[in-house]
């Protein structure tokens, strides 16, 4: 009977549930973009490995715009504090300053007439491999006599190999960063992307090389790994030591540096998406109240127009929960089928993202049965009224009405 009743007005029942189908495609399609970011962020982490520790200037997610006068003067994490974790920390099995510079306009290599824009270019230790989890597929890596001798060699990504020799073996060949000539020794694999920032576009050089072409670059990035997953809370404890000990820290004062572990770039991601999250219900949930409404509004004309139905079918012998039902089924039924509709759409907003922007959207199933049964849910609450209203109506009245 719901379903006669929706056919009967067809183009009345799809304005009706269009608040709910665009409700529930909102929260699906939103859903579905922060879900693949969720998904392709933890994977970039998950491909370091499982004990990578991190030493920082900054905790994760400071704002560099509000921060405290001593934040502000804390000294950068240099060179000679990741030598000092080598050589002190005896749980700790590598360690992996990088540095990087960027050019005014960004970095551009050159070999012929082909042209890279944009690397990253850095210097680095042997113990990049290690650390990163990240191996050359073509070639060797910088090695200490390269960084000992400060030779100019360098090992580029597999973007920057695209770009600079698309047709030929780049092992041997010579290429200008910036101006400066370095011999092409190694191919990083390649590694996937967030967003549109690719981790594939780097060229980096022995980080004594680094030191003599850019001395005025003093912090850097600093990845430690421990000798075994199960010595990194020892090797976090040796780590702040060294550290504590480097910059005259007496035991009463806190650390002004940061030892970050992945899980805990991993809670400082999922605090920013968590906000994200809520927004997106807030603004998905006016457009569902809005929907609601509507099916309010659409049911009690249903109710007015079909006051003598009602009246000849409680003469004939229903009761008044029949009634109820009947009606609360009619108006599930509209916003279900919004729902469904609006599921559909949703998925499709999320492939059409996926296939034609760089944000990784993933459908999450328990996204889908939570917007349909929200979208059900709607229905019931907001159709309780008028079902009421319908069931109290007289009969005698019902089937005198005009």
């Amino acid at each position: 009977m719901a379903w006669q009743a929706l056919r009967a007005n067809k183009l009345r029942s799809f304005l009706t549930i269009l608040g709910v189908l665009i409700g529930v495609a909102s929260v699906i399609g939103m859903a579905s973009i922060i879900q693949g970011l969720n998904n392709s962020m933890a994977r970039q982490i998950q491909s370091l490995g499982s004990n990578i520790i991190f030493v920082t200037r900054f905790e994760p997610g400071i704002r560099m715009g509000n921060i405290t006068e001593e934040e502000r003067n804390r000294k950068a994490i240099d060179f000679e504090d990741a030598m000092a974790i080598r050589e002190s920390c005896p749980s700790v099995g590598a360690v992996s300053p990088q540095n990087y510079y960027f050019a005014p306009g960004g970095n551009v290599a050159k070999y012929r007439d082909n042209e890279a824009r944009r690397p990253d270019f850095g210097g680095v230790l042997p113990d990049y491999e290690e650390v990163n989890n990240t191996f050359v597929i073509d070639g060797r890596f910088i090695t200490d006599t390269d960084v000992h001798f400060k030779t100019f060699v360098c090992v580029i990504g597999t973007d920057v190999r695209d770009a600079l020799f698309p047709n030929i073996d780049p092992i041997g060949k010579d290429i200008r960063v910036n101006g400066d000539r370095f011999s092409v020794v190694g191919v990083l694999e390649k590694r996937g992307a967030i967003l549109d920032e690719s981790f594939n576009n780097v060229i980096f050089i022995p980080y004594g090389t680094f030191q003599k072409i850019h001395p005025e670059e003093i912090e850097l990035w600093l990845s430690v790994r421990p000798k075994t997953p199960e010595l990194i809370n020892k090797a976090i404890d040796e780590i702040e030591n060294v550290m504590r000990r480097r910059r005259g820290l007496s035991a009463e004062k806190a650390n002004n540096f940061a030892i970050v572990t992945q899980e805990d770039l991993m809670n400082t991601y999922r605090k920013i998406t968590s906000a994200i999250y809520g927004v997106m219900v807030l603004i998905s949930s006016i457009g569902l109240v809005v929907g609601g409404v509507g099916v309010m509004n659409i049911m009690l004309v249903t109710v007015t127009e079909r006051t003598r139905e009602i009246g000849i079918r409680k003469a004939i012998g229903a009761k008044r929960r029949n009634i109820l039902w009947q009606f609360l089924i009619e108006a599930s039924t509209l916003s279900g089928l919004g729902g469904i509709i609006g599921i559909l759409v949703g998925i499709l907003i999320g492939q059409v993202v996926n296939a034609t922007t760089p944000l990784p959207a993933s459908i999450s199933l328990l996204w889908v049965l939570l917007s349909f049964g929200v979208a059900i849910s709607v229905g019931l609450v907001f159709g309780i009224y008028p079902a009421y209203r319908a069931a109290r109506l007289d009969p005698i009245v019902s089937l005198r009405y005009e």
